[in-house]
């Protein structure tokens, strides 16, 4: 588990940071620049969720030449998943979700 676990649940609780996150996931390795095209925050809103994101480790970044490039860092969220799902059976969960998705495609159809 990370030394802080309050900064990591402190930084997926907001919804700003989680779209972030999933720019991230969708094309690692942005700019400042590239992460605030076409989102409805300021630049300065954008450094202040990175800072936190960086704060829980979901995200690390690296100096290309004058360019910080930013990355996604799942290990933090794989760590939490492990601790919390194990508790609560996985397999379990699984066939769950299996029957949701079922259940979703019978009603759709």
């Amino acid at each position: 588990m990370p030394a802080n676990v309050d900064n990591l649940f402190k930084a997926l609780a907001d919804p700003g940071r989680r779209l972030l996150l999933d720019r991230l996931y969708a094309d690692n390795g942005q700019t400042l620049g590239q992460l605030c095209e076409h989102l409805d925050m300021t630049r300065q809103a954008v450094t202040k969720h990175l800072k936190l994101l960086e704060k829980a480790n979901l995200v690390v970044t690296l100096w290309r030449g004058r360019e910080k490039l930013h990355y996604l860092n799942p290990v933090p969220i794989h760590d939490i998943a492990e601790r919390w799902i194990g508790k609560f059976e996985r397999r379990r969960l699984s066939v769950l979700a299996e029957l949701k998705k079922r259940l979703e495609g019978e009603t759709d159809g």
